[in-house]
């Protein structure tokens, strides 16, 4: 399946990855606004994004690639993180801070 090696080679080959509606500075949902805001909280300036929207195909295909059915989704060090609910979880509790700290270390 083409699409899915696409997807790992994207998300193993980058530290931090986020698949989002929109762009990090024109967000296209309120959900990918916030989980861009947080990693910008957490320290990273540049992630690497795919624009769900422009790539119907991604779109579909992140969705099978995790078994998780919304966008965005964050991948770190090649793991699925979790979506926008889990990021906000996960940035309170100070958790989501130290895993992206390991990416730089």
């Amino acid at each position: 399946m083409i699409i899915q090696e696409l997807i790992k080679n994207q998300v193993t080959g980058n530290k931090v990855v986020l698949y989002m509606k929109g762009t990090p500075d024109f967000p296209q949902c309120g959900f990918s606004a916030n989980a861009i805001g947080i990693l910008r909280a957490c320290g990273v300036s540049d992630p690497y994004t795919v624009n769900v929207l422009e790539h119907p195909e991604l779109r579909q295909g992140i969705k099978e690639y995790a078994s998780w059915p919304t966008i965005p989704q964050l991948y770190v060090n090649g793991e699925f993180v979790g979506g926008s609910d889990i990021m906000v979880e996960m940035y309170q509790s100070g958790e989501l801070k130290k895993l992206l700290e390991k990416t730089t270390a």
